[in-house]
């Protein structure tokens, strides 16, 4: 079981790994992108924290709705809304509840994702956040599905999540600003796809500590 309290020490933590990452996930947008992926998710997560007191009481829906609203208000470009409608479709799945099975929190990664790829109109292998997050799922859902717990089943999620990263520096952009560069998008890795994984990254080592 996944309780609210555990989802707020998520969030806490999430806002600390994009501000200690925020250099970094800019720099790889400067490189395809607008150049603002860092800078924007650290404005997101700042406002998303100053509002976590509000949530601490609330049931897990309540949580993930409440985030997702802050950074779809706060985050320019195309990460507010895609982050936000992740956290809100995610919430949608969680409404009421104060805990979730392991199967509820494989329910929602789903329903996050597939809020990805409905405001973004895309698919996976198209260089975007949505090459880590696809195989994330996955592998997170063949884990619960085969007994693992949800510990090691999103070990398993966060490893494909990182050969996805490693992935988008294979393909050419389909998606975004960085489509506008064609062949010279090459070798380059996605920033979405980047700050997907330090998301779940953190996510676990949250869910290992409690």
């Amino acid at each position: 079981m996944t309780d609210s309290k555990t989802f707020i020490a998520i969030i806490a933590a999430i806002a600390r790994r994009v501000e200690a990452e925020k250099d970094f996930l800019t720099q790889l947008d400067n490189e395809i992108g607008d150049g603002d992926h860092g800078i924007n998710l650290s404005r997101g997560f700042k406002s998303v924290v100053a509002k976590l007191p509000t949530l601490a009481d609330k049931d897990i829906g309540t949580i993930l709705k409440g985030v997702g609203t802050q950074l779809v208000s706060t985050v320019g470009g195309a990460s507010g809304p895609l982050y936000g409608t992740a956290f809100m479709k995610a919430g949608n799945v969680c409404k009421g509840k104060t805990e979730l099975t392991d199967a509820e929190f494989v329910a929602a990664f789903e329903a996050a994702v597939n809020g990805v790829k409905m405001r973004g109109k895309a698919v996976e292998g198209e260089k975007t956040m949505l090459d880590a997050l696809c195989p994330a799922y996955v592998a997170l859902k063949a884990g619960i599905d085969g007994g693992k717990s949800l510990t090691d089943a999103l070990a398993d999620g966060v490893d494909a999540a990182a050969k996805g990263v490693e992935y988008t520096k294979t393909i050419i952009a389909t998606k975004g600003r960085a489509s506008y560069l064609q062949e010279r998008s090459l070798g380059h890795q996605d920033p979405g796809a980047t700050s997907s994984l330090y998301m779940l990254q953190t996510a676990l080592e949250v869910l290992r500590a409690a």
